[in-house]
């Protein structure tokens, strides 16, 4: 996404609008800039974006049998697939504005290998943000999550499609220190639950993991620990599914950009 002198300043004189209609007009345009990011990753410039560092957890629910062939960059179980996409900041920050604690939550759906990169396959996403957060902290999660400010979420802005909304909600979010279970939820609209895959061979206290995923949903790196939804509900932004018993997955980020 290119964001040129115009755009960057029609974000400054919404920032001294009141907060409701500066949030409006800019979710307007998040909605326009995202279903055109096709080239966010190498045409996106950085002007007036200060460096910034997001790291925290990250899991999903999703529709496929355990364990998720996505994960693997493979088609979907029965060949499209939705859920939930849950984020906590542990600790973060956007130039200088704070960023700890808050909470994003996304819910997608596609058809096809979304890895691989026919340009065919694409995202239908909507964004929920944490309501705690004031005027700027919600500017930074925006740039951020949307892909605006660089970063991985800037080559995962090359994957999406439709735009289903951008709202702002109370986030619950929980993950065991242990990684026993992970949990969010907006109520009466986002239910995201599950629990560590174990069995019998698995030693007491010890995960499923898996090392260097090739489909992993926040960068390179990454260590997937498997769990077993005991629910995922959605009933939101034109989404609506209730199931469980199906696969999850938790995975550590850690962003910066631009």
């Amino acid at each position: 996404m290119i964001v040129g002198d115009e755009y960057s300043a029609s974000i400054l004189r919404d920032n001294h609008t009141k907060r409701n209609t500066c949030n409006a007009k800019i979710s307007a345009l998040l909605l326009r800039d995202m279903a055109t990011a096709t080239t966010a990753a190498t045409t996106t410039t950085h002007t007036n974006i200060p460096k910034w560092k997001v790291s925290g957890d990250f899991f999903d629910v999703c529709k496929c049998n355990m364990p998720c062939p996505c994960i693997f960059a493979q088609a979907p179980t029965y060949g499209d697939c939705n859920g939930v996409l849950a984020y906590h900041i542990k600790k973060g920050n956007y130039g200088e504005t704070t960023l700890d604690g808050f909470n994003a939550l996304g819910l997608d759906s596609f058809k096809g290998n979304i890895w691989a990169a026919d340009g065919t396959t694409k995202l239908n996403i909507g964004f929920f943000f944490d309501e705690k957060a004031n005027e700027k902290q919600r500017d930074a999660l925006q740039m951020i999550f949307t892909g605006r400010a660089g970063g991985f979420m800037a080559q995962l802005a090359n994957l999406i499609g439709e735009v289903r909304g951008v709202e702002y909600a109370p986030i619950k979010f929980e993950v065991a220190d242990d990684l026993a279970y992970w949990s969010a939820e907006i109520p009466g609209k986002i239910v995201a639950k599950a629990e560590a895959l174990t069995g019998p061979m698995t030693p007491p206290g010890k995960r499923v993991q898996t090392l260097n995923p090739p489909g992993s949903e926040v960068g390179l790196g990454a260590i997937a620990t498997w769990g077993v939804s005991s629910a995922d509900e959605a009933n939101a932004m034109g989404f609506k599914w209730e199931r469980k018993g199906r696969s999850s997955k938790h995975i550590p980020f850690d962003w910066s950009g631009p």
